[in-house]
């Protein structure tokens, strides 16, 4: 189920695992685009994947038929792909971009654990985007927590205490916990109301706040992210002009948000500062 080709990799440097799964916490797709921008296509290397045929029910993930460069049919099945991508900052990522299986999710989660444990990755960080009761007209905020005691305390972030029904990320916090291998999730959060479109401001606030953690840098794109937030904005302050009751609820969820917005996380020079400080302290030298 999983294929893995490191024999010429060769040893890499303070590496952290990056974690973004397409489904139940990617609303609009930030999460998964915020993971894709820290794995730039020209520094990534492709080192293994997890077959997906035992994973999905084929019936609601459908797999693609194309036409490749030579015009013959092939089909493009859902892909966990792992990258390592080398220079950034300080250390090395080993980079995780898929889609939540619907099946088999704790084989799934033993995958990613075999493919840590084999590069000896010293930490793993998920990402995620979630549908919650925030205005579009602020800054997303990026909450984090950890199932690491030790972790939560340095960073100053909490342990999950939510009791419901889980995604794959959950699964996975809890198996990385049980093997003792700390880890971080930073969700930001998407404008319910807003759910069916694009939100580049939440993957910026995602971008910045994994930059800090990781300590590699924020990834260049000659503006075209600003741009795009701006596009977005406007498409945003559109769609809540036209509906007066919409707009009356964006005011309260404005008010809302400037009360509690200091109480949310640690600033990302703080996190990434306390992240990298907890490694060092708990590295093997």
């Amino acid at each position: 189920m999983l294929e893995l080709a490191v024999d010429d990799l060769g040893p890499l440097r303070s590496p952290v695992m990056l974690v973004g799964l397409t489904g139940l916490f990617d609303i609009g797709g930030a999460a998964t685009t915020a993971v894709d921008r820290m794995a730039p296509a020209d520094r990534a290397v492709t080192i293994g994947e997890i077959d997906p045929d035992p994973f999905y029910d084929f019936t609601q993930e459908r797999p693609q038929v194309e036409l490749d460069e030579s015009d013959i049919r092939v089909i493009r099945w859902p892909q966990n792909r792992f990258d390592v991508v080398r220079g950034q900052g300080d250390r090395d990522l080993v980079v995780l971009v898929g889609v939540e299986p619907h099946l088999a999710w704790r084989t799934y989660a033993q995958c990613i654990l075999q493919v840590a444990g084999t590069l000896r990755c010293e930490a793993v960080v998920t990402v995620g985007s979630a549908a919650e009761a925030v205005p579009h007209t602020r800054t997303p905020l990026v909450t984090g927590s950890t199932t690491d005691a030790g972790l939560a305390r340095s960073l100053g972030i909490g342990q999950p205490s939510y009791q419901g029904v889980t995604g794959m990320l959950g699964v996975l916090l809890t198996a990385l916990g049980e093997v003792g291998l700390p880890s971080i999730s930073l969700r930001v959060g998407i404008p319910h109301y807003l759910m069916g479109t694009e939100h580049p401001q939440a993957v910026a606030a995602l971008q910045a706040h994994l930059a800090h953690v990781l300590g590699v840098p924020v990834p260049d794109d000659d503006g075209e992210l600003a741009e795009e937030i701006a596009q977005a904005r406007v498409l945003h302050d559109e769609m809540v002009a036209n509906d007066a009751q919409l707009s009356m609820y964006v005011r309260m969820l404005e008010a809302d948000y400037d009360r509690r917005a200091e109480a949310a996380i640690p600033t990302a020079d703080d996190l990434g500062a306390q992240f990298e400080k907890f490694l060092d302290d708990n590295r093997d030298e």
